[in-house]
């Protein structure tokens, strides 16, 4: 938008308008060719490109000619009147109007104010009216205007010549300045402003330019001083490596004004290595080179934008995944198909949710990771419902991880007894649940075959074996104490059952942290591998394999493959490879690898770090998602991974995170969709109101990942009214209520 017309041009209805679309209307009123206007451009700034494209470390533009400029890539963090503190901006200084506020006023001579007086602009470009080429002839003509006057010199004789505006020329300087000719120059202008100078009257006029002319070149290399401070400020270095691009008449055709501004910024600099650059054609060349940046910047986002899409899922495709989900289900309930099924919907044997009547004192374990926990749960009912639970946190030794299964259950029962003395309860007999989160095949609430060891357990003799008999093996050999263990349950069922105590409509369980599984009620007459016809049983559906068979293969990406293919199970978890934590940031970290080698991203420099698998840890993608500090953080990260980032690969990698997340959040929102759905068509509803209960990192620290998930629910189900619970501690108060659940029945029977 043009502020001011300058230059003697006065064309009317231009000025408060945006010359761009001026110009494309113009060309469209011509209709006989079309250009893309990408880029406008100040001829200061197109200087500092032209040059920049010969020197990476040209950063500051100058221009000293008819008038005079200068711009410079400041920090975004410093510009408040742009939105964002990522990166670098170049910034046109418009320094002509430096000491129009009278900050100069101490140096302002009476000649610089009587050409200021004369001028088209009165009070007004102070600083350019100093220095510029538009009046540097003029400062002279004062000058010696005054000392003729004076007598000083040419015998006291004015001429009509000498006495016009403008007739002293700044070329006239530069020529009288010369070496050798100059003396001999000064006399022939001078003889033709009509006066007849003696050999004093030449060698007088010729130091009176050089004074013009070296004061000219000492304060434009003060300002240019200043601004080189502030870069090397800006960056925080010791010493400052830059490159001045400049342009002009007067810097390029003055003999000496080069030489004075360059000794200027080097004795006000001595900490900084300023390299000056002339620009060939800065103006023109400049404005094709910001015009070629854009391009090309234009050109690798369409590029990105292009490998992207593969992650980008629409309506229709996530309808198809939840249609996939649910045949999938349907063969794992199936007697006859369940053997070759890869979501197995395994039952638990947990057929009732907490109705709030039960109460007493249970003890729970959890074990799921590398740390175990041992909790008492104090469940109250009638006035003073609640829970009220201690606990301790005891760690699993690699060597026990990977021992022997005795040695594993013994340091559990060893743990066990440490906590019953530290709660002063020795010698009492209590219900136990035990949460134990691996594959397990259920034949009763109280027995769980170890299918397969997860998660870096490898103790020997377990696998195949009922875990709670390994457990009541272990006490016995203690003989310590004596524990009825009532339960083992999965940490997803726990969770649905701690938000079940929360909120009767809930029947749904989900976990989304490192791994990712979901339960749900399911009518017992679709269970057929359990005996019987009425009621519900909770149903584990070990989700995590889904895709095991090839069933998402349309949808899964180059990136999934090579994730899958490194990671310890190729093949198996497909559905979890795509949405949980353990690995979306590895996906991530794969896609950046494909940008770098594309040269779309780091400038195509892939660090040894980048190359690491599992360096791009998942919390990672938390902390670049949220909020405004997202850039900077970003920046962070990226140098904690040894990536040297701009500001446009900050907003790459966050574009990354986001549409990894954003399709993890959708898959997992389209499973969720079969499973409410397949719950209201077991009952024969129109409309269905039910509550999911979820746990983990992934789901709980993200910053959009719940809402997205969400809104894919309600997209693909919309007969069914979803929320979600967030649940507190699920898995060891889950196996504690499963415990109380299943003391209710039992003394009810009784």
């Amino acid at each position: 938008i043009l502020v001011t017309w300058t230059k003697g041009f006065k064309c009317s209805s231009v000025e408060g308008k945006d010359v761009v679309s001026m110009l494309r209307k113009s060309i469209k009123k011509r209709g006989d060719f079309d250009i893309d206007i990408v880029a406008v451009v100040n001829d200061t700034v197109g200087t500092m490109m032209t040059c920049g494209y010969d020197d990476h470390n040209c950063e500051v533009g100058l221009i000293v000619g008819t008038g005079t400029n200068a711009c410079y890539m400041e920090e975004m963090r410093h510009i408040d009147l742009v939105e964002g503190d990522e990166g670098r901006m170049c910034i046109n200084m418009e320094w002509g109007a430096f000491g129009d506020d009278g900050v100069l006023n101490d140096i302002r001579t009476e000649f610089d104010r009587e050409i200021d007086m004369g001028s088209l602009n009165p009070g007004k470009q102070l600083f350019e009216k100093m220095i510029s080429g538009m009046y540097m002839g003029e400062l002279v003509r004062l000058i010696l205007v005054k000392m003729a006057k004076e007598g000083l010199l040419f015998g006291g004789k004015l001429t009509p010549d000498l006495l016009t505006t403008g007739h002293f020329e700044t070329r006239y300087v530069s020529a009288i300045e010369k070496e050798k000719e100059g003396l001999q120059k000064a006399h022939e202008i001078l003889t033709k402003l009509g006066l007849e100078p003696s050999h004093e009257d030449c060698v007088a006029t010729h130091r009176i330019c050089q004074i013009v002319s070296t004061r000219s070149a000492n304060l434009c290399g003060a300002t240019l001083a200043a601004v080189l401070r502030r870069i090397k400020e800006n960056k925080g270095v010791d010493r400052l490596r830059s490159t001045v691009g400049v342009d002009g008449s007067v810097y390029k055709k003055h003999p000496h004004f080069a030489r004075r501004l360059h000794k200027t910024v080097r004795k006000l600099l001595p900490d900084c290595e300023i390299r000056f650059v002339r620009s060939e054609d800065g103006s023109g060349k400049g404005a094709a080179m910001v015009t070629a940046v854009a391009y090309r910047l234009a050109a690798q986002h369409k590029a990105r934008q292009k490998i992207l899409e593969a992650l980008k899922l629409s309506h229709e495709q996530l309808l198809e995944v939840k249609q996939r989900m649910r045949i999938e289900m349907e063969k794992g309930l199936g007697k006859e198909t369940h053997a070759e099924a890869t979501v197995k919907m395994l039952p638990t044997y947990v057929c009732s949710t907490p109705d709030g009547t039960e109460k007493g004192d249970f003890l729970a374990l959890d074990l799921g990771g590398t740390n175990f926990r041992v909790l008492l749960v104090r469940v109250r009912n009638g006035m003073r419902r609640g829970v009220e639970m201690h606990n301790k946190i005891y760690s699993i030794p690699v060597e026990i991880m990977q021992g022997t299964g005795e040695e594993l259950f013994d340091h559990i029962v060893h743990c066990i007894s440490d906590f019953l003395e530290y709660m002063g309860m020795k010698g009492v007999s209590l219900p136990l649940g035990f949460t134990f989160s691996f594959p397990c095949q259920q034949n009763n609430l109280d027995e769980g075959i170890l299918l397969k060891w997860t998660k870096g357990f490898k103790a020997t003799g377990c696998e195949g074996e009922d875990v709670v008999n390994l457990l009541k093996e272990a006490i016995h050999r203690r003989e310590e104490f004596d524990l009825d263990v009532v339960a083992v349950v999965n940490d997803t069922v726990g969770t649905m059952m701690t938000c079940g105590y929360e909120d009767p409509y809930c029947e749904v369980g989900l976990i989304v942290g490192t791994g990712s599984n979901a339960c749900y009620m399911e009518e017992m007459r679709n269970v057929e591998l359990v005996e019987g016809e009425e009621g519900r049983m909770c149903v584990n559906m070990e989700w995590g394999a889904f895709g095991d068979n090839g069933c998402l293969d349309d949808i899964r990406t180059e990136f999934d493959l090579a994730v899958d293919e490194l990671s310890l199970n190729p093949g198996k978890q497909r559905f979890e490879k795509m949405i949980s934590g353990m690995y979306l940031g590895e996906i991530v970290r794969n896609i950046l690898m494909d940008f770098t080698k594309r040269g779309l991203l780091f400038r195509g420099r892939i660090s040894e770090r980048l190359k690491t698998r599992g360096i791009f840890e998942t919390k990672f993608l938390s902390q670049i998602e949220s909020d405004c500090l997202a850039l900077l953080q970003v920046r962070s990260i990226l140098q904690h991974l040894g990536l040297e980032s701009t500001c446009d690969d900050s907003i790459i990698v966050k574009e990354v995170c986001t549409v990894v997340a954003r399709r993890a959040a959708q898959l997992c929102g389209a499973g969720m969709a079969a499973v409410v759905d397949k719950i209201r068509e077991n009952r024969g509803l129109d409309f269905l109101k039910v509550t999911v209960g979820v746990d983990g990192t992934l789901y709980k620290l993200h910053p959009h990942f719940s809402t997205i998930m969400r809104e894919t629910v309600k997209q693909l189900s919309p007969k069914c009214e979803v929320t979600f619970l967030q649940s507190e501690d699920g898995s060891g108060k889950g196996a504690a209520l499963i415990t109380a659940v299943a003391c209710r029945i039992r003394e009810a029977g009784q």
